[in-house]
């Protein structure tokens, strides 16, 4: 059996709460490596979480001005020339002791990897090996066993807490942690689209939610929000995702989706709580596809550089009324659009002279991001939103969903949208 696969093998049968001392030493036994750390992208997506063992802990590293934070952003690994260790640098995975005498730092070098599954960007692996160590194979390797990392530690939510603990930067809230429990991903990639999104304050979340799921011919998606605050709206949108959920599964049609959903709410609430909504199904081969609005999510499109929003038919929000009808409208998204859905937390909030940040700044916003990846957007429009409004004035909560339309490829050829290890240009 060659290292890769030894390594592989070792992590795929690691208890899962010892994948982390598991890649070290495999690394160290395959690579050389001298030093081996995971870092998880903590909710708000602004940092890297070290995964430690608790009660030890060890810094976070912004994810916007830190060398793992790069590797995080662009998708490929980054490449960093230095001497290890490093004077100020202790291990993230052992207490804080005091150093009888430090080793001799040595020439080295750190490869900082992607752990990321079907475009869902979770954290970083840095691989730290002696200068000469880290030829194009070993690289090459070394991002293929992130990507098997990636894979086991979605897996390894199942059975263990540990890495949910490691992405907190502070405590969830109760309704938080319910809303984040219901998520897909915050992104998810296709060769025929990516998908990213976001829920702010990501702490202290509470109505607000988004899914997604995928067939060969199909992308079912969905913006939901919850009436009220706190654990009544947490309680509201994840009966009304489940029931969605359940009505999808079922294979029903995404009108008769709608109206199961409807009628669960109703039956619970009489029409004393509701959902609003926005429901999308996407033909993957034509770009055609189905919208339903009940309710306060809205779409902008940006198409050839040009910003503006996609009017539909307003329908009534989910729950409000008994055996409401709901009746699908039909739009073609082209390859190369990109759709920006808000919730009325961000398009509806105000600046201090009053303005809506509909009116002027999320066009703006929309068409400053053009160049950024999907998976970036949301968090790059929700820090303009933090900028336009003000703070405590209105305390409702928001989601952004942005959505790259790149078309079925014409050679009919379908990966996962994942470039391979051999495919990746390491940054230096």
């Amino acid at each position: 059996m060659d290292r890769f696969a030894t390594a592989a093998q070792a992590l795929r049968t690691a208890l899962p709460h010892a994948l982390v001392d598991t890649v070290r030493a495999v690394c160290a036994d395959q690579y050389g490596a001298i030093a081996v750390d995971l870092w998880m992208a903590d909710y708000a997506m602004t940092m890297l979480q070290p995964v430690t063992v608790p009660p030890y802990t060890a810094q976070p590293v912004p994810i916007r001005t830190s060398e793992p934070g790069r590797a995080l952003g662009a998708q490929e690994p980054f490449i960093c020339r230095a001497r290890y260790p490093k004077p100020t640098r202790t291990h993230l995975s052992r207490p804080t002791k005091p150093l009888a005498k430090q080793p001799e730092p040595v020439p080295a070098v750190t490869a900082h990897l992607p752990v990321s599954v079907r475009g869902d960007r979770l954290g970083v692996l840095s691989v730290t090996v002696p200068e000469g160590g880290d030829s194009p194979q070993v690289l090459a390797e070394l991002v293929q066993l992130a990507d098997v990392l990636a894979h086991e530690l979605v897996v390894a939510d199942r059975d263990t807490d540990l890495y949910l603990q490691a992405r907190r930067a502070s405590r969830l809230t109760l309704a938080a942690e319910m809303q984040w429990q219901l998520l897909p991903g915050r992104s998810c990639t296709r060769p025929e689209y990516t998908l990213g999104a976001q829920l702010e304050p990501a702490y202290a979340i509470y109505g607000d939610n988004f899914d997604w799921a995928t067939t060969a011919d199909t992308l079912t998606l969905t913006a939901t929000n919850g009436m009220g605050e706190g654990i009544k709206a947490a309680l509201l949108t994840n009966l009304a995702v489940n029931a969605l959920r359940n009505a999808r599964r079922a294979g029903l049609s995404l009108a008769d989706q709608a109206a199961l959903a409807d009628q669960a709410l109703y039956a619970e609430h009489r029409g004393a709580q509701h959902v609003a909504a926005l429901l999308f199904e996407f033909d993957l081969a034509t770009g055609a596809f189905e919208v339903i609005d009940a309710g306060s999510p809205k779409i902008w499109r940006l198409r050839k550089g040009s910003v503006e929003p996609i009017e539909l038919e307003a329908q009534l929000p989910l729950g409000m009324f008994e055996d409401t009808p709901y009746i699908p409208q039909h739009h073609t998204i082209e390859p190369g659009d990109r759709l920006l859905i808000v919730s009325d937390g961000v398009y509806a909030s105000t600046s201090k002279h009053g303005e809506l940040f509909s009116a002027r700044h999320l066009t703006r916003a929309l068409s400053e991001t053009r160049l950024l990846p999907a998976t970036q957007v949301p968090h790059a429009v929700l820090e303009t939103h933090a900028a336009h409004h003000v703070p405590g004035a209105d305390s409702d909560d928001a989601m952004i969903i942005c959505l790259d339309w790149h078309g079925r490829p014409t050679d009919g050829h379908l990966t996962d949208g994942h470039l391979t290890a051999g495919e990746r240009t390491p940054m230096t």
